[in-house]
């Protein structure tokens, strides 16, 4: 099998084909993608030309930990 860049999921191998991180679209904002494979797409969407492209992809913002209403003590075992 020949090795392409953007056939191997580096992080998470269960992410979803989308066209917002494929090799084959560019991100023209507000969701859109234009694919030069299959045209105008929604990010959302996909096809199977999908190749993944890891520098596309933007990860998920880690929720903050509220920590007003806990004392020191809270956090001792």
């Amino acid at each position: 099998m020949k090795f392409e860049l953007g056939d191997t999921m580096l992080f998470d191998r269960n992410i979803d084909p989308c066209c917002a991180y494929c090799r084959h679209g560019t991100d023209l904002g507000c969701g859109i993608v234009a694919c030069i494979k299959r045209g105008i797409m929604t990010g959302i969407g996909s096809c199977g030309a999908f190749r993944y492209e890891p520098t596309k992809r933007v990860p998920e913002v880690m929720p903050t930990l509220k920590t007003a209403g806990l004392s020191k003590e809270d956090f001792l075992l």
